[in-house]
């Protein structure tokens, strides 16, 4: 295998194919990631949305290969394609990495941003430190002043003090917190950075500081970005693509503007109504009814028949599969797991 390439944007950076999770195993095993299929391009924003068990952050943890048990990744792939010069890379098998390879993709190609900044950083290591431990590990050729000044680069880059280097986490705010994750996650300046949930527990002001601030860094670092969160109005503004997830699966996958002014799958017209729009009159949310799937016990057909107004026996019988019911002119192939997306469901969102 080669870089992938196509009409629809730059090379290839992830193909993620058929990949699935289990909690446990046997008959009781939890389908945690079900036959999910994604595609990462190089400096590309892909968004990940979905309310809170459908799958996104196992999802991000076995790209990552950072599942413990009970969790094992029990089918499909995970391809990386390494940028190369005039001659494409061979791809990476991610799920086959192992000792120094994997910590070294995990690092200089592939970092994440966990959820909860407080819980993610040392409380008893300075920033200083916790910056310095991961250039002390990947690049040893490098000095003690030279790996300080790296930090208070990296500090100053993501839009905090380097003064604040002497800091511990606690006396740091949990905008400043979340900030040096960031910079802790560009310290080796890799490829792809997974965000998972990088905004929950702040207001909504710091939220939007660090949404900004991401989107300056993708364009001043060049690096790819996985943006997982339930918020779908966050991914609107940040993503180039968005995936939303139910009961492990990727019901739709289309680009952000197709996501907001064309949904095609009811579950995505539910959460698109479930956030206040910031014009326009003022209208009754609706939400999305019932609650989300007991993913012990999912039946036959589609998950989300049972909260769906317009599901039938078919739904409720058969298992819809991701497929792409229009082929736009231009921009990436629209992905729908929907009986009945050629309806014109998106008639349904409200103003």
């Amino acid at each position: 295998m080669s870089a992938v390439r196509d009409a629809a944007g730059p090379p290839v950076l992830l193909e993620i194919k058929g990949l699935a999770v289990d909690y446990g195993t046997g008959a009781s095993a939890v389908h945690a990631v079900n036959s999910v299929d994604l595609v990462i391009r190089r400096g590309e924003a892909v968004g990940i949305a979905g309310e809170s068990g459908s799958g996104k952050s196992t999802l991000a943890h076995a790209v990552a290969r950072l599942l413990r048990e009970p969790a094992r990744t029990s089918a499909g792939e995970v391809w990386y394609h390494p940028p190369g010069g005039d001659a494409p890379s061979e791809p990476v098998d991610v799920l086959k990495l192992s000792g120094r390879a994997l910590r070294r993709f995990r690092w200089r190609e592939v970092a994440v941003v966990l959820q909860s900044a407080m819980n993610a950083l040392n409380p008893v290591l300075s920033v200083r430190a916790q910056l310095t431990d991961v250039l002390r590990a990947h690049q040893p050729e490098l000095g003690r002043a030279q790996r300080v000044a790296r930090a208070a680069e990296l500090l100053e880059a993501v839009g905090v003090s380097p003064d604040r280097l002497s800091a511990y986490p606690h006396e740091l705010s949990g905008g400043m917190r979340q900030r040096t994750v960031i910079a802790m996650a560009l310290a080796l300046r890799p490829r792809l950075i997974i965000m998972d949930e990088p905004t929950t527990a702040l207001d909504v002001v710091t939220q939007r500081q660090i949404v900004d601030e991401l989107s300056s860094l993708r364009r001043q670092f060049g690096f790819a970005m996985i943006f997982i969160t339930h918020d779908l109005s966050l991914l609107l503004e940040t993503a180039d693509t968005i995936a939303v997830m139910y009961a492990g699966r990727v019901v739709e996958h289309a680009s952000a503007d197709d996501i907001h002014r064309r949904p095609a799958h009811p579950y995505t017209v539910g959460l698109l109504n479930s956030f206040p729009p910031l014009s326009g009159p003022r209208r009754t949310l609706t939400g999305i009814p019932g609650t989300p799937p007991d993913m012990r016990r999912l039946g036959p057909g589609c998950p989300f028949a049972p909260r769906c107004s317009r599901a039938d026996s078919t739904c409720r019988q058969q298992l819809p599969e991701p497929a792409a019911p229009v082929q736009p002119a231009e921009g990436p192939v629209r992905v729908v797991a929907c009986f009945h997306s050629h309806i014109g469901i998106a008639m349904e969102v409200s103003p």
